[in-house]
């Protein structure tokens, strides 16, 4: 596969501003002319191996910043939403996309939010005698997919929220384990612990000062919920400085966001950004293994893994993902180039649908996305019981991957052939953006193809795609 030539020309102006040079003086330290340096920022070249060396010898800059970011899922969602019909006759060619994303980030983020209002129009004329004389029949993104791109947008990372978890689960001189830390500060503040046969996972009484935790639920859930309701009791400050920071348009979003973050925290303090990564290096990435130390679900592991891209210390850059029986991605998060559609459902020729199939096993798949990037993928289905007889039993499947060149970190790479082009499936993101023209499985025809309709013949589908 050719090397891709690296554009990051926001990203170098962003650093140039924050270390408050000039052009001239940051064109100097870099080692190249004030004209070449001018044309980098402005994207009308690629960033040089020469100033990608001297960013980390100067300034100490991860250098893996530029080639991450904001972009590459700018321009993933903006081909999703120029997907939509309503811009079917004219659709601006990729090499555009990119431009924009990287030289115009603020209008990107315009675009996608003018188009995320107008689904959302669309959507209320077309139930308009639900939405007639109702109060909330307003034109704002939903907040669930507003929280859910604020963290899309961060990396899925809080760096203030998790080293404030890595410093409560690893006090100075302390060897207990976080559960018994987390219940001895509830302790000091005056709240005691009670498991209850019920099937709310937590109930916290203020009245009374004690905390119920579900004993129908798993150890491992019950010292989750007991850590998300130690973040909700002694993190409040941070976590509404993070929420200012933020600005969400509705209560609703900051409140969703709210309750994000105390998640955020409870993973971070049940798996410390440090320990776990070290952990992780040392297993190669074995969720079995690192679930059982410590004491978390193979999706919790799954999750956290994900947002190991601290500054300074990245772990694998995984993307992850939860879909249900239905194929909708309810939680969606990438490192990675792979990025995932952001309405309707992932492609049905990912190992994550067949995940379902064979319930207690992880599926091993080497895919191909159609820019040519290649992965491997590991699926398995998430089924979360309700405790009692009668109870419903809540089914999800998750897939957590990287790309192959990250395979040697990776234990479930072992005995994989990787040399083999014909053993990486074709994969796809969203089947109106998707290039590939010979699909079994196609639902809709691609953008920006003209279709030829024969009627005297009918192959796999019912249109060829040209």
């Amino acid at each position: 596969m050719p090397t891709q030539k690296l554009y990051a020309g926001a990203k170098l102006r962003e650093t140039r501003q924050r270390l408050g040079l000039t052009q001239k003086d940051f064109a100097s330290k870099l080692g190249v002319s004030l004209p070449y340096l001018n044309q980098m920022e402005n994207n009308n070249r690629p960033v040089s191996t020469t100033v990608v060396l001297a960013l980390a010898q100067e300034f100490g800059f991860d250098v893996t910043e530029l080639s991450t970011g904001d972009a590459e899922r700018m321009v993933s969602d903006m081909r999703e939403a120029l997907a939509d019909p309503v811009f079917a006759d004219d659709p601006p060619p990729l090499s555009d996309l990119r431009l924009t994303a990287s030289n115009a980030p603020a209008l990107a983020r315009a675009f996608l939010e003018l188009h995320r209002t107008y689904r959302q129009t669309h959507e209320r004329l077309a139930s308009l005698d639900e939405a007639l004389g109702r109060e909330d029949a307003r034109t704002q993104p939903s907040p669930w997919d507003e929280v859910r791109d604020f963290f899309h947008y961060c990396d899925n990372y809080i760096d203030a929220v998790d080293h404030a978890a890595e410093r409560f689960a690893q006090p100075t001189g302390a060897q207990r384990g976080v559960r018994d830390i987390a219940q001895d500060r509830l302790s000091d503040m005056g709240i005691s612990v009670s498991l209850a046969d019920t099937g709310k996972l937590r109930h916290f009484d203020r009245d009374s000062g004690t905390l119920y935790l579900s004993s129908r639920a798993e150890p491992e859930t019950r010292t989750f919920q007991m850590l998300l309701q130690v973040a909700l009791l002694t993190q409040d400050k941070l976590i509404e400085a993070t929420l200012d920071l933020a600005r969400f348009q509705s209560e609703a979003a900051r409140a969703i966001a709210k309750m994000g973050l105390a998640n955020y925290f409870a993973g971070a303090a049940l798996m410390p950004y440090g320990m776990f990564l070290e952990a992780a290096q040392e297993t190669r990435h074995d969720l079995e293994i690192l679930a059982n130390r410590f004491g978390a679900s193979i999706e919790q592991v799954c999750h956290r893994l994900s947002t190991l891209q601290r500054p300074g210390a990245k772990g694998v850059p995984f993307f992850f993902v939860r879909v249900d029986q239905a194929g909708t991605i309810t939680k969606r998060h990438s490192a990675t180039r792979l990025q995932f559609a952001r309405f309707g459902g992932a492609c049905p020729l990912w190992n994550v649908h067949r995940a379902f199939e064979t319930p207690g096993r992880f599926l091993r798949q080497l895919a191909e996305t159609p820019d040519g990037v290649r992965y491997i993928s590991l699926a398995r289905d998430v089924s979360k019981p309700g405790g009692s007889f009668g109870a419903p039993v809540r089914r999800f499947a998750i897939a957590l991957g990287c790309e192959v060149k990250h395979s040697d970190a990776l234990v479930y790479a072992d005995d994989l052939d990787l040399t083999n082009a014909r053993a990486f499936e074709p994969i796809g993101i969203s089947c109106r953006i998707c290039e590939r023209t010979d699909c079994h499985q196609r639902s809709v025809p691609p953008l920006e193809r003209q279709l030829q309709v024969t009627p005297d013949e009918r192959d796999v589908l019912p249109y060829r795609v040209g």
